[in-house]
């Protein structure tokens, strides 16, 4: 009787301990499935937002191909040279990329630019910005006032260096400066525009740029990128800290 009883009990213990191998297992496949599932999502949100990006990009690019020949005359009648400025900057995961800008500076600018380096404006010191600097051409000033010297990133789009909306690509020279929190902001590809972009450009100091950014990464997403190209629009036209 005792090893029947037993026997029984042995039986019980075993289904118990196999129910529970069963309970795991499925515990563990709803959570592979959960996380293949999150997995699926993020790839997916970043192949929509690469593959708008190059739409958008392609289509702008055709249609504002007229102001793009009017500002390349304007630009070598006002100070013959290369239509395009070509710059390194820093892009995702801190891989260095040619940054294409109309020329809005005359041909020696870069050399005049260490003499200037006292009258900084910037309150942080990271970056370089003066509102009234010298090495901007006339017609430099009005495209930089309506940003339409940052029209030809379309193409930095178009080969995958930048995004339509991301943060603003550093200097080589800035990065250098960075702390590890500044550096979260080479995690994402950087874009034309951006949420200091549109609370105020260069009036925005560097600090509050980090900030604003690692924000912008904390919540990204296709509606959010939608609400900063729309406010873009409006931000340009009143040129507010365009300099």
């Amino acid at each position: 009787m005792k090893e029947i009883r037993g026997h029984a009990k042995s039986q019980r213990a075993r289904e118990i301990e196999r129910l529970m191998q069963m309970g795991k297992k499925r515990s563990n496949l709803r959570m592979r499935l959960k996380i293949s599932i999150w997995e699926w999502t993020v790839a997916f949100a970043k192949f929509l937002k690469s593959f708008l990006d190059v739409l958008i990009s392609f289509i702008m690019l055709i249609l504002l191909s007229p102001l793009f020949a009017i500002t390349a005359i304007l630009i070598y009648l006002n100070d013959p040279g290369p239509i395009f400025y070509v710059a390194n900057r820093v892009g995702l995961n801190g891989a260095y990329f040619g940054f294409i800008k109309f020329r809005s500076m005359y041909m020696n600018a870069d050399k005049m630019k260490d003499l200037l380096l006292e009258q900084n404006e910037s309150k942080d010191g990271v970056i370089f910005k003066m509102k009234n600097d010298p090495r901007v051409t006339p017609i430099g000033k009005f495209i930089r006032r309506f940003s339409i010297d940052e029209l030809p990133q379309l193409i930095n789009v178009l080969k995958g260096d930048m995004s339509l909306v991301g943060p603003r690509p550093p200097l080589p020279r800035e990065v250098a400066e960075y702390t590890l929190e500044d550096r979260k902001r080479l995690h994402v590809r950087p874009g034309i525009t951006c949420l200091w972009q549109i609370k105020g450009r260069s009036e925005i100091p560097f600090r509050q740029q980090v900030q604003l950014d690692l924000e912008y990464i904390r919540s990204q997403g296709l509606k959010n990128d939608l609400i900063i190209l729309l406010k873009t629009i409006p931000a340009v036209i009143s040129g507010r800290g365009a300099y």
